[in-house]
C-alpha cells in the first residue's frame, strides 16, 4: 500500500495516509532505543520525516524508511481498537 501524506506530531506520533484513503496514527517512540533511530532524540530530526516520491513510504535523513505495508497494517488495527475502546499499539 502507498502512503500519500504524512506528518509528525506530538509524542512520536506520526499521521499517514494511505492510496486508498485510509488515514490514522502510529506511535514511533518505541523505537527510540534502536540504532539510527536514536537520531530521533532531537525531536527536531523526526519532524523531517517526508514521502519518498518514487517508493511512497516515509523516509528521514540518513537513510531511515519504514515498510508502509506494515505502517498501513498498524493504523487499520488502531482503528479497529479505537472502535472497541482498546488503547492503539504502538510500531515495533
Amino acid at each position: 500500500m502507498r502512503i500519500t501524506a504524512c506528518k509528525a506530531e506530538e509524542d512520536y506520533k506520526l499521521w499517514l495516509r494511505f492510496e486508498d484513503g485510509l488515514e490514522g496514527r502510529v506511535f514511533l517512540g518505541n523505537l527510540l532505543e534502536i540504532g539510527a533511530f536514536q537520531l530521533w532524540r532531537d525531536v527536531r530530526e523526526f519532524e523531517k520525516v517526508a514521502v519518498d516520491p518514487e517508493t511512497a513510504t516515509v523516509t528521514w535523513e540518513g537513510g531511515i524508511r519504514l515498510d508502509a505495508d506494515i505502517l498501513y497494517h498498524d493504523v487499520k488495527a488502531n482503528q479497529i481498537q479505537h472502535a472497541d475502546g482498546v488503547k492503539p499499539t504502538a510500531v515495533g
